[in-house]
């Protein structure tokens, strides 16, 4: 078996195990109902949704300084690994043992899992881009992370059929407690699968600064000097304001249908199957155009938030989680290719955190998201959450400009 078959079946385990676990917290729909089971505030559901994705804005430099001068960072992926499985059993745990008797207390540990959770993923976010720029070519990547991402689809899919069971036949919110207890084993096994990856050593090692500070002074001239990051910083950044109003979509359904545990579990297969389908059909047929592949993201997220104003019904909202489904997905895969065909190979770890830094700003967008919709409703929330895609779509077609092989 060739050495991409082998690693490509390794990074799909990982993110087939990865979704069936995360899957339990997705911020669109599970998330949120569980942080208003335990309070009624709007804005603390937005600031849960950023803690899941959030707490690695703070890391990411510091990971980025040190890992310039490794040749390997596999070692250090799989300590990251073991934190992230503790972090989300804790959860679980917290509900469980805590739950109703002291709600705000519960609120507290699932914050700090949340959080713990993502805080180390800014180190393993920087070993994973590290890890697929050395094992996969320009094109392999497009494909090995739509594959990845398709698989992970599928075991959403799975996982939001067993937590609509789980929901409809147990009481909240040891329903919740039970999904991530045995989640994190799920998960467990997917992390030991991308840890038997055989890194090869990197040919160009960069010579660490002599101190942090140093370290991000340079970063700071690269950022100033290199249009295409700042280009792909703009556009990335602003693809993530569909967060602004993603979380609380689900809150507009509990509102006006009948929400069941059954429906929501329903919403978040049909939100995988439009992964699959996206990855299956649309994403993996990009190739190396990342440019192109955001400026379709943007559309699909433009589309989904459009439907959103009109919502009344179980079938519109099911659509709306189908281009959910299908356009997070082309994020992420545009996303993490477009900094490493810009970045310098002995600089790569240093694009990458300067990139992840200021964009992760952008996990954060639920929570103004919050306040907006607390504010002044649902349409305000979509009408300026369309506003801002509608600026980051400009910047897709600057960017695209930048990139020669986009115009081939």
């Amino acid at each position: 078996m060739s050495s991409y078959r082998i690693n490509n079946l390794k990074n799909t385990l990982h993110g087939f195990f990865l979704s069936v676990a995360t899957t339990v917290a997705e911020p669109s729909t599970i998330l949120p109902l569980i942080v208003h089971h335990f309070s009624s505030n709007l804005v603390l559901v937005g600031l849960f949704a950023s803690l899941l994705r959030g707490g690695a804005i703070a890391v990411q430099l510091v990971a980025a300084f040190y890992a310039q001068s490794y040749a390997r960072v596999m070692p250090l992926m799989r300590i990251v690994f073991l934190f992230r499985f503790l972090f989300w059993f804790l959860i679980g745990a917290a509900i469980h043992f805590v739950g109703d008797r002291h709600p705000t207390l519960t609120l507290w540990l699932i914050g700090i899992g949340l959080f713990g959770f993502s805080f180390v993923a800014g180190f393993g976010g920087i070993y994973f881009k590290e890890i697929i720029a050395k094992v996969f070519t320009r094109d392999q990547r497009g494909r090995t992370m739509a594959n990845r991402q398709l698989w992970s689809s599928v075991g959403a899919i799975i996982s939001g059929g067993i937590a609509g069971w789980v929901l409809q036949r147990f009481e909240a919110p040891e329903s919740y407690a039970m999904l991530f207890m045995l989640s994190a084993f799920l998960m467990a096994l997917g992390l030991a699968a991308f840890a038997t990856i055989e890194e090869p050593p990197k040919a160009k090692v960069q010579q660490r600064e002599k101190s942090f500070l140093h370290f991000l002074h340079n970063a700071w001239g690269i950022l100033q000097t290199d249009r295409r990051l700042q280009i792909q910083i703009g556009a990335s950044l602003l693809g993530y304001s569909f967060l602004l109003a993603m979380p609380f979509v689900i809150l507009q359904a509990k509102q006006t249908i009948q929400l069941s545990g059954w429906l929501v579990g329903s919403f978040i297969t049909v939100q995988m199957i439009g992964s699959v389908l996206g990855n299956f059909f649309l994403w993996k047929r990009f190739g190396g155009r990342y440019a192109r592949m955001l400026q379709t993201a943007y559309s699909l997220m433009f589309a989904a938030i459009f439907l959103a104003f009109f919502a009344d019904n179980a079938w519109l909202y099911g659509a709306i989680f189908l281009l959910f489904g299908i356009g997070i997905d082309g994020f992420r895969n545009a996303d993490m290719n477009l900094v490493l065909e810009i970045a310098p190979e002995e600089k790569r770890p240093v694009y990458v955190a300067i990139q992840s830094t200021i964009v992760s700003v952008g996990l954060f967008f639920s929570i103004p998201g919050g306040f907006i919709l607390e504010w002044w409703g649902y349409n305000a929330l979509y009408g300026i959450t369309m506003a801002m895609m509608g600026l980051g779509l400009w910047f897709t077609h600057l960017l695209k400009e930048q990139i020669p092989e986009e115009n081939e």
